[in-house]
């Protein structure tokens, strides 16, 4: 799922670089209860926001995603999810649906499976309306914003930049998408690189 939810996205720099000279304020990620409702609260309709990644390859995925929507059906398991998911990469419109992400109630972990790939991600404790998962990848750390909606409000977005800095990322060094670059609605043109279809990537 983008790599699971993979920082993946274009660098706003008027957006991101604003705060880059003030001391962040460091207050501790804290892990989500992944109780029942948080659970449940995660299905639906999700819009990637921003992030950052240590992580070589999930870098070079970010150059790519100029835009990310996914959406969490229940699986076929407690505690599994269904992903569709519909980005686009540089110019292509792709849809994947194909993973699925399993949950670990006990340690507040994500993992997402896409063929033989597992990535694993941390759900943090945020505004019901808010998914912000920390990344673990090869002893490598990233964190990615994603909301109901294309918009956040100036409170989360700087908060959210507090915990990059706070995570030793430069705001140079975030990604962040653009809802210019959402692909067309079903029936509608998409263009140059119509919709394909390929594996989902979570994060």
């Amino acid at each position: 799922m983008l790599a699971f939810l993979v920082p993946v996205l274009i660098l706003a720099m008027g957006l991101v670089g604003a705060h880059g000279t003030e001391s962040p304020t460091c207050a501790p990620l804290v892990p989500a209860d992944m109780d029942n409702a948080t659970v449940d609260r995660l299905l639906g309709h999700w819009v990637y926001i921003m992030g950052a990644s240590q992580y070589p390859p999930h870098m070079a995925e970010m150059r790519e995603l100029k835009y990310a929507t996914f959406t969490l059906f229940p699986g076929s398991h407690e505690d599994e999810f269904n992903v569709t998911e519909i980005m686009r990469l540089n110019e292509t419109c792709v849809v994947k649906n194909s993973s699925k992400i399993h949950v670990f109630r006990h340690n507040s972990t994500l993992t997402h499976e896409d063929g033989q790939v597992v990535s694993m991600a941390e759900l943090i404790h945020s505004d019901k309306d808010l998914f912000i998962l920390k990344h673990f990848k090869d002893n490598h750390v990233g964190l990615s914003l994603s909301a109901r909606t294309a918009e956040v409000t100036k409170e989360q977005l700087e908060e959210f930049e507090a915990q990059l800095r706070c995570h030793g990322f430069k705001l140079e060094e975030a990604f962040i998408t653009s809802p210019k670059d959402a692909c067309p609605a079903a029936g509608e043109e998409t263009g140059e690189g119509s919709a394909a279809t390929a594996e989902p990537q979570l994060g």
